[in-house]
């Protein structure tokens, strides 16, 4: 199913956090089976037929790891996929965000186990405090991409796909890793859409020729199974610049520790 939606209002920090109308990958490749732990919230109402609208990562059995300002519309009932292109698959949990404004971070607890999806890995408290630059990270998501157009507000187009794209490391602060998703770089990103979603410690490349453009699966894994952090805004093109939460910090393991076991 593809959609076609004209973003009106520049994506920021604010705009994000008041809605559940989240961060698409950019420049990227078709998951396929790639990263079967990256799943997606899912609006079971959304005009009609039920639609992503934002991104998460197993990260044990029974947790998956999303953003905060991906909270469903009404109540704290939230249903999750891990198909690669369908909504066919629903799981049930219950959604926790971080209490007083401790962060853009929040879990869905399902109420049953997932079987059969093996979880990704949470860094060490500290593991990204100094990041050498070049290093390159693996964002996965179900969002858009935004049209070519030479002005204008951005028309994005959603496939309701998982897809995959590399950025490279730009900067990092005590909360956030700030990520260059260049596409004159060979780089992409995160956009509308991808939201909660992961940015995975290295790069998932593809076999064929050309910057990280190749067939479904078709990757050399000097990615880890490691997230960095999770997507929670990005510029308004889509074009530069994916602002992730750090999950190494005090205050994102205080809040993850509640869940799960840290390493």
């Amino acid at each position: 199913m593809r959609r076609l939606i004209l973003v009106v209002a520049p994506v920021g920090v604010a705009l994000l956090l008041a809605s559940a109308a989240a961060l698409g990958i950019t420049n990227g490749t078709p998951d396929g089976n790639t990263h079967p732990n990256v799943g997606a919230l899912v609006d079971i109402a959304r005009r009609g037929n039920p639609q992503p609208y934002c991104t998460g990562t197993l990260v044990s059995p029974t947790v998956f790891l999303t953003a905060g300002h991906c909270y469903p519309e009404k109540g704290n009932t939230s249903y999750v996929t891990f198909d690669e292109e369908t909504t066919s698959t629903l799981y049930l949990g219950t959604f926790h965000d971080s209490p007083n404004g401790g962060g853009d971070i929040a879990v869905v607890v399902f109420d049953e186990p997932i079987k059969g999806i093996e979880p990704a890995q949470l860094p060490t408290e500290g593991q990204f405090d100094n990041v050498d630059k070049g290093q390159e990270f693996t964002a996965v998501g179900y969002g858009g991409h935004p049209a070519r157009k030479k002005s204008g507000r951005p028309v994005m187009i959603y496939d309701d796909q998982r897809e995959w794209a590399v950025s490279t490391f730009k900067s990092v602060n005590r909360y956030h890793l700030r990520l260059s998703q260049d596409p004159n770089q060979g780089y992409g990103g995160t956009c509308v859409g991808d939201s909660g979603g992961p940015n995975f410690f290295g790069a998932d490349e593809p076999a064929s020729v050309g910057p990280y453009q190749g067939a479904v699966g078709s990757v050399t894994k000097n990615e880890t199974d490691v997230i960095a952090g999770i997507t929670i805004t990005g510029d308004y093109w889509c074009r530069n610049t994916s602002v992730t939460l750090r999950l190494d910090t005090k205050s994102a393991r205080d809040f993850l520790g509640k869940y799960v076991t840290l390493p």
